[in-house]
């Protein structure tokens, strides 16, 4: 491996031209798009442009190139070269970037050190609901009549997924996953972060992390740096142990266990309302979101807007009425008379949360649920008994068998057979499914007007988001 041509931004002036291999991660895509609208010249490359990602940067006017058509002089002629983590560290891709010439960067330094290395930045981690948090975020905060950035890793509806605002707040997804091959370090250590907001903080991306500790180093070597706002769930108890650590530090900590709250007071007809406790004066707000989750997200918002020192009857007006992102929780149309909802959820807690949740809105329907476990955790035995447990409420289960073994180092692959019989075994009907025509046959004849099929995968579902089937649901029944 040569690093001499790793970018050295103190030295580097006059970027102008940015080229993004790779680009068609939601992270590389969404900043490529910040440089863009910050005025640079930008291009990228990948192997495959899949909807949705693909689909948004050809909107956004991003020239986008195949990798088999790209040449070295053409690549020389950039001043700065962005690597997707995607690019392992033994590739003839990684030797043949590092011996261009070109300065090279990974996106979370480049987005660092190119936009947010002036500006007020608030860092939404967590094992979960980074993305959702991110979303509401900008929304309250353009409810209170702000112009916020904020950099979403997921593509939504009415909107591009980053913006820059006017800089006095900017919301960004703060993922504690590695940043490349040259650079393993979480990547909001490079995000320049002001403020740190943490949802929740449990195991998870057993491919780069041995343990929650190593999870809980990343973090040490943040939190220093962080002068502003802290506001964590100390629910979770590598969360409460941070605290304890950095009593220098002023955290507020919200969560079902703390005083704060939230405590909930009624879910129906889709609307929730529930309670915080504030100033010693317990305050009620309801919103158009539901589910446990989606509240514990929401109470994060509200206590950073507090602290900014905004007023609660604004406050109130601003989360009456908010969006998901895509792919949470995002209705998709009908088939067959039964709704279609798709979710991103694959890890335990994700999975029983939003099976939860949808059973909380739709009291009255059949949940029947179709689950991929497609990341590399999610793939691996590490949850073995925890995915079974997750899956109880739902009236019955279709498995994705996964297409590949897992990249986590001394784990075996989740053994779908086995957890098929865990849930039948526990009472609730489980299937599993090696091909599209299998899950096919599980939707039809699960699609009754009673019936709702969630369907939880981080990937395709075997291809089925692609497939002709789902360009054909329709938007009511």
């Amino acid at each position: 491996m040569d690093l001499k041509n790793k970018a050295d931004f103190s030295k580097l002036k006059n970027i102008n031209k940015v080229f993004f291999y790779r680009v068609c991660g939601v992270g590389m895509g969404a900043t490529a798009c910040l440089l863009k609208e910050k005025g640079l010249k930008v291009a990228g490359a990948d192997t495959l442009y899949a909807p949705p990602m693909g689909d948004y940067l050809k909107s956004m006017g991003i020239e986008c190139l195949e990798i088999k058509d790209l040449t070295d002089e053409y690549l020389k002629g950039f001043d700065l070269i962005v690597v997707g983590n995607v690019v392992p560290g033994n590739s003839d891709e990684a030797r043949r970037i590092e011996n261009l010439g070109v300065p090279f960067s990974s996106f979370p330094e480049t987005l660092g050190k190119l936009i947010l290395n002036d500006i007020n930045v608030i860092g939404i981690s967590g094992t979960h609901g980074k993305t959702t948090t991110t979303y509401l975020m900008a929304q309250i905060f353009e409810n209170l009549n702000e112009k916020p950035g904020y950099f979403i890793g997921g593509v939504i509806a009415d909107r591009p997924s980053s913006a820059l605002g006017d800089g006095k707040y900017f919301f960004i997804e703060a993922d504690e996953y590695d940043s490349a091959y040259f650079e393993k370090i979480s990547k909001f250590r490079l995000y320049s972060i002001n403020h740190l907001v943490c949802t929740s903080l449990e195991f998870d991306h057993a491919d780069i992390f041995n343990s929650i500790e190593d999870i809980k180093y990343q973090f040490k070597a943040l939190i220093p740096s962080v002068e502003g706002s802290f506001i964590w769930n100390t629910d979770y108890e590598a969360l409460g142990e941070l605290k304890n650590e950095y009593s220098n530090k002023t955290i507020t900590a919200y969560g079902e266990n703390s005083k704060i709250g939230p405590r909930y007071l009624d879910e129906s007809n889709g609307q929730s309302r529930f309670a915080l406790l504030i100033d010693n004066q317990e305050i009620e707000f309801q919103t158009n979101l539901v589910g446990r989750h989606n509240i514990l997200n929401l109470t994060t918002c509200i206590l950073f807007a507090l602290d900014c020192g905004f007023k609660v009857d604004k406050i109130k007006k601003a989360i009456l009425d908010l969006k998901m992102v895509k792919r949470r929780q995002e209705e998709r149309g009908f088939f067959n008379k039964a709704l279609i909802i798709d979710d991103f959820a694959h890890h335990p807690r994700a999975v029983e949360v939003t099976l939860d949740a949808i059973i909380t809105k739709y009291p009255q329907k059949t949940i029947h649920v179709i689950i991929e476990p497609q990341s590399a955790t999610a793939r691996s035995s590490i949850f073995q008994k925890e995915f079974a447990n997750s899956l109880l409420r739902a009236s019955s289960v279709m498995i994705a068998k996964p297409s590949k073994p897992t990249t986590v180092k001394n784990s075996k692959d989740l053994d779908c057979h086995q957890l098929m019989e865990d849930i039948n075994k526990k009472g609730t009907p489980a299937k599993l499914a090696s091909n599209l025509d299998e899950l096919f046959s599980f939707i039809e004849n699960c699609s009754q007007e009673e019936s709702i099929l969630l369907i939880l995968s981080n990937g395709t579902c075997m291809g089925l988001w692609q497939s002709p089937w789902a360009k054909n649901l329709k938007p009511n029944v």
